[in-house]
């Protein structure tokens, strides 16, 4: 098995978007996922890019992704903010994730941010028991907030 971590470029558009529709699925939110391709495409590889991530590549095809963007915090300045990481069922238990995370907090050290954020679903146990593996910290203290306009 040849495995590649690499940023994503352009060209995986389509098919960062159908493993984005696979976390959703598993998220059990399959309609929420409601970007197009243009916004997508934009939103990265746009004039002013808001999103970077990195692809795992399986043997030429993309079969994890980690994206993420830059968080402001007055009190901490900047850090990576870790919007989605997933692995496809059939690849998972290969190390793809572990290759995605380390890739990840590699980044964020060459980039001096101060942490990576990121949330996790309180029944995905077999995310937080990766998340574990990292010594991440949980906080029971912040509540989740969203504003729809």
């Amino acid at each position: 098995m040849n495995i590649i971590i690499r940023r994503a470029v352009e060209e995986d558009c389509p098919r960062l978007l159908e493993l984005i529709t696979e976390l959703a699925v598993y998220e059990k939110a399959p309609h929420d996922v409601t970007v197009t391709m243009d916004h997508f495409v934009q939103s990265g590889f746009g004039k002013h890019p808001v999103w970077w991530a990195f692809v795992a590549e399986v043997n030429g095809r993309v079969e994890g992704f980690a994206l993420y963007y830059i968080r402001y915090s007055t009190w901490k300045g900047q850090a990576m903010y870790l919007e989605d990481i997933l692995v496809t069922e059939s690849m998972r238990g290969k190390q793809l994730g572990k290759l995605l995370f380390d890739r990840l907090i590699e980044e964020a050290r060459e980039k001096k941010w101060s942490r990576i954020i990121w949330q996790v679903l309180d029944w995905n146990e077999p995310a937080i028991h990766f998340y574990k593996k990292f010594n991440a910290s949980f906080d029971d203290e912040w509540i989740n907030c969203s504003l729809y306009v």
